[in-house]
């Protein structure tokens, strides 16, 4: 065990290195001058080559690169270009909204989709597997944008049970915190269901013809307990894999959402630092939501071993 989590975690850092570098020329392939977006409407030549200079823009790429790896290997994402005030400063105001957000949305996905999976898998060619993989299909189906103006038309507007948009903290008001995220959150993890239930039935269809569960049955156990001890516990192993990666798509996947539902988190924030041609703050995001990803995937990894005996002598 200790050796397969050396491995992945030797892993991380180049990963990391690659998407950082990505990030940064990638990024140079968008179309207009940060320059000419900061200079205003009268861009006289000698307050661009300031601005050029003050922001690196003038040195060539490489140079650019080494200079931003450089300051980020210390802690310091830079500065946003448009509103002059710290990335990091920034990434700890919007992260908390988006981590409540997919966390809301995670919890709303697994209680959805692992219920209706198993449900799907004992029942197999029944009613309840038929509307189980219905439902599943719609989920999968359904655009984020869509579903969430359909919701707010319906739930805000025409029966008033809660917010059509906007966001209070959790540290202001528990209530009403819950009340503008509630919406969003089942949005967000709509699909998310949908994929956990369709891999839970697949995971668990193969659990039950295994000779363990035939061994639990022969021995008279209830058949609650055979499905949950045995055939679940096994099946799930893949499902917190897919769990884990799912979590951290959450996190890019709450752009069209929070756009959606006004709230100012990552996606919404990220989106407007793309049409300001804000660097620093495309460059942070970016870099932050990949760290976040390869640090639930390395989880995933602990999880699947902790989940499979088999594993931990590995």
């Amino acid at each position: 065990m200790r050796g397969h989590l050396g491995t992945r975690i030797a892993q991380v850092i180049p990963t990391l290195l690659l998407v950082s570098i990505l990030v940064f020329c990638l990024q140079q392939l968008m179309p207009g001058d940060p320059a000419l977006v900061l200079a205003g409407e009268e861009r006289d030549p000698a307050v661009l080559a300031q601005i050029r200079a003050e922001l690196w823009l003038d040195r060539p790429l490489p140079i650019q690169y080494l200079h931003w790896i450089g300051n980020v290997l210390q802690g310091d994402l830079g500065f946003s270009w448009r509103i002059r005030q710290p990335v990091l400063e920034l990434i700890g105001t919007k992260l908390p909204v988006t981590a409540q957000l997919g966390l809301m949305a995670f919890v709303i996905a697994v209680s959805i989709g692992v219920p209706l999976g198993v449900i799907s898998a004992v029942k197999k060619n029944t009613i309840w597997d038929y509307l189980a993989n219905g439902i599943g299909l719609a989920g999968l189906s359904t655009p984020n944008f869509w579903l969430g103006i359909m919701l707010i038309l319906l739930v805000s507007v025409n029966l008033g049970w809660l917010p059509p948009s906007g966001y209070v903290p959790l540290t202001e008001d528990w209530r009403m915190s819950l009340a503008t995220t509630i919406m969003p959150a089942f949005v967000l993890g709509n699909q998310i269901a949908a994929v956990l239930m369709r891999h839970t039935r697949s995971a668990m269809l193969t659990a039950l013809e295994q000779d363990y569960v035939r061994t639990a049955r022969a021995k008279g156990l209830v058949e609650f307990t055979v499905v949950i001890r045995h055939a679940l516990r096994n099946a799930l192993v893949p499902v917190v894999t897919l769990g884990a990666l799912e979590l951290g798509q959450l996190l890019s996947g709450a752009v069209l959402t929070e756009q959606v539902f006004s709230i100012p988190g990552f996606g919404k924030m990220i989106v407007d630092a793309v049409f300001n041609r804000d660097y620093p703050v495309v460059q942070g995001v970016v870099l932050v939501t990949a760290t976040v990803y390869v640090t639930l995937n390395l989880l995933a990894d602990v999880l699947y071993v902790l989940i499979n005996p088999r594993l931990r002598g590995a």
